[in-house]
């Protein structure tokens, strides 16, 4: 078998802010759009996003993430969201899934979290409170599911 990129359905109950949303994160336009329907076939990261509009029925993902090879490129990823004006929420040298990452999440209209990490070494336990982000602390129970979307510093110049 050969795997050409990670595919992900959302249902989404308002299929244009959904759009509008995945249109800023992403950078570029819906590759498909249909009433109650849309699909987005990206190349970087390699990933076949589809949504269709449906009722809130509850929690129907965790969370979804794109692995970067570098905090740089967290850093590149925090500053396109902003500049796309996207609430983001940054966690530095944080463990989760035991590892140790750096990353950045946003939130879709619909609840949805998306992070972009690096993993930079392994870690003992599956979670722990951020230890640089400026953001409220959160429990070792909530690992990779962040109270989205606080601002942080992740990028930031020193003051």
């Amino acid at each position: 078998m050969n795997v050409l990129k990670p595919h992900i359905s959302l249902n989404v109950s308002n299929i244009d802010a959904s759009v509008g949303f995945y249109e800023r994160a992403f950078g570029v336009s819906a590759t498909k759009r249909r009433p109650g329907y849309a699909k987005f076939d990206l190349s970087s990261p390699a990933l076949n996003l589809t949504m269709q509009e449906a009722p809130r029925t509850g929690v129907n993902a965790s969370h979804f993430g794109v692995q970067v090879a570098s905090t740089e490129d967290v850093i590149e990823a925090k500053r396109r969201f902003e500049a796309a004006e996207l609430k983001t929420f940054t966690e530095e040298d944080t463990a989760c899934c035991f590892a140790v990452q750096d990353k950045v999440w946003i939130e879709d209209p619909d609840g949805n979290s998306w992070e972009v990490f690096v993993v930079k070494g392994d870690a003992d336990v599956m979670g722990s409170q951020p230890t640089k982000a400026a953001a409220p602390a959160k429990s070792e129970a909530a690992c990779c599911a962040p109270s989205c979307c606080v601002p942080s510093k992740l990028g930031d110049a020193a003051p």
